[in-house]
């Protein structure tokens, strides 16, 4: 328990950290523009305490979830004192703006790449290939066929005297590719498997050895083995085994950076993915509060994510839990330049769109155009705060009563 705990409160820790360095993406690029930040603190509510350091006022607030960072003249209708005025955001150009309003996002995308770096030369990183592609079929070496009726008998690989041993018997060797059995195809170990179970006795099987194809006669006996639906029933065994890809692959410093920015990429199409199914898998998140089974892949809140990271520390797997934080700081850094408001998204949105419209104007021989008026889309941005908070509160009371937990 007491490991779940720390595991809860290291991952809620970690994504404030997140969040956090977030902010000051967007004070560090602000100041070295020249803009004028007023404000930087971590978390919201009441204020602990606070220290000014040249122009600007840090702090820490009571609520430790996020923080802010107040820049002068974000937008043209805020406002400054005559003081702020030449340094106010609007005033800045495009270019210069846009990297301060996505100083966030690319904040996050760091931390994950340096997340999955450091994984990559300690724990290694997941072995996605090998997740997502079949087993060949080739032979990493030969053992007994023998009766397995308890887990305990499963988990025993060792061969008692006497035991038939049908693949070493045949000839079967290390490296050798079954390409059929009993006149069936066998692309894969599941298909190999499949057909050997259901043999028994003298069994054709072909294998590619090197460059040559061999023709071998295994004689496949019956035994009682514990299936997987924990019934017990005879199937045909031959008593040899597969060579299984590594779970993780491993790198030392240099070959890392390649291989995280390989995988890097891979994480990026699957949180694009995530966002193009997220709408489609709210009704489940709904129907899992009311009793409903909870689908793994449905969306999760801090808590759901924290949780899961706690659940992770209690079984060891570490790997898991670097391996959620980097995932969480992907789609918030994606998610948070969607081009709607309030997310730094829709002020990059609005900021290219004056850009454009007065480039517009200028090649039509007319002015450059007022600032947007943001108060003409305060309806548009409630809208999109109201179904915001709708989902958070949704995510949080499904992560509650009824968790995505770890089998």
């Amino acid at each position: 328990m007491l490991a779940y705990i720390i595991g809860v409160v290291l991952f809620a820790l970690g994504i404030c950290i997140s969040v956090a360095l977030h902010e000051a993406g967007h004070m560090l690029t602000a100041k070295a523009f020249g803009m004028k930040v007023r404000r930087y603190f971590v978390g919201f509510g009441p204020t602990v305490f606070s220290w000014r350091r040249g122009e600007t006022e840090y702090g820490l607030k009571w609520i430790p979830l996020g923080g802010f960072c107040d820049i002068a003249g974000m937008t043209a209708l805020d406002e400054v004192t005559p003081e702020e005025a030449p340094r106010a955001m609007w005033r800045f150009k495009t270019w210069k703006r846009t990297v301060v309003m996505s100083a966030g996002s690319i904040t996050h995308f760091l931390l994950g790449f340096v997340v999955l770096y450091l994984m990559a030369v300690t724990m290694g990183l997941p072995n996605i290939a090998a997740a997502s592609e079949p087993i060949p079929p080739v032979i990493d070496a030969t053992s007994c066929a023998r009766a397995a009726t308890t887990t305990a008998q499963l988990n025993d690989e060792s061969c008692p005297p006497g035991s038939p041993q049908p693949a070493k018997a045949a000839g079967l060797m290390h490296g050798d590719k079954i390409l059929s059995v009993n006149g069936k195809p066998t692309p894969a170990w599941t298909d190999v498997l499949k057909v050997v179970q259901d043999a028994g006795g003298p069994t054709p099987v072909v294998v590619q050895r090197g460059n040559a194809t061999k023709n071998l006669v295994i004689d496949i006996p019956r035994v009682k083995r514990l299936t997987s639906d924990g019934t017990v029933r005879e199937v045909g065994m031959m008593g040899a085994k597969t060579v299984v890809p590594p779970a993780n692959l491993h790198y030392n410093g240099l070959t890392a950076v390649g291989a995280t920015f390989s995988f890097t990429g891979t994480m990026f199409a699957q949180t694009a993915q995530r966002l193009v199914q997220f709408p489609e898998r709210i009704p489940a998140v709904v129907s899992a509060i009311f009793g409903g089974e909870r689908d793994p892949n449905t969306p999760v809140s801090v808590v759901g994510a924290s949780r899961i990271g706690g659940e992770a520390v209690q079984q060891g797997l570490w790997q898991l839990f670097f391996f959620l934080l980097a995932s969480l700081n992907f789609f918030i850094g994606v998610f948070n330049l969607l081009p709607l408001l309030p997310m730094d998204g829709g002020h990059i949105a609005i900021v290219w769109y004056e850009r454009v419209r007065d480039w517009i104007r200028g090649l039509r021989g007319k002015a450059a155009g007022g600032p947007v008026d943001y108060t003409k889309l305060s309806a548009v941005t409630m809208v999109i705060v109201v179904i915001g908070g709708g989902i958070t509160l949704l995510t949080v009371t499904a992560d509650i009563v009824n968790p995505i937990r770890l089998q």
